[in-house]
């Protein structure tokens, strides 16, 4: 029994040894810094709806815009308004995603007609 238990203690040892070596040294994990205007478009819409929830949250539509800046896009108001009615015609989020991005956009000054039953939407439950 004490052999085994010597044995045992020596292979998960050098096991820990060997895996430190490979993990560290050998094979390090590479750190990777991304800008957010790489996302891809999917993650895009995520954060633009993040964003949304944010004025939807405090109303503050500069905090909004410095936000949405950060993907790099030249005109945000612009930029809010061909996100939300690209997802409206492709129904790819949910109502109140939707809602979300409608309200902003609305902040901004870029309520389309597309847009609108989402907003009165929105008030109806309010």
């Amino acid at each position: 029994m004490p052999r085994f238990l010597r044995s045992l203690t020596l292979g998960l040892l050098l096991g820990a040894l060997v895996g430190l070596y490979f993990g560290w040294v050998q094979f390090p994990a590479e750190s990777r810094n991304s800008r957010l205007r790489d996302l891809s478009p999917r993650y895009r819409d995520e954060y633009s709806v993040m964003a949304a929830a944010s004025y939807a949250t405090d109303g503050d539509v500069s905090s909004a815009i410095e936000s949405l800046s950060r993907l790099a896009v030249d005109d945000v108001p612009s930029y809010v308004r061909e996100t939300t009615e690209r997802i409206i015609l492709n129904s790819s989020r949910s109502l109140e995603d939707i809602g979300l991005l409608v309200q902003l956009a609305a902040g901004l000054g870029q309520l389309t007609e597309s847009m609108q039953p989402f907003l009165d939407m929105n008030r109806d439950r309010a």
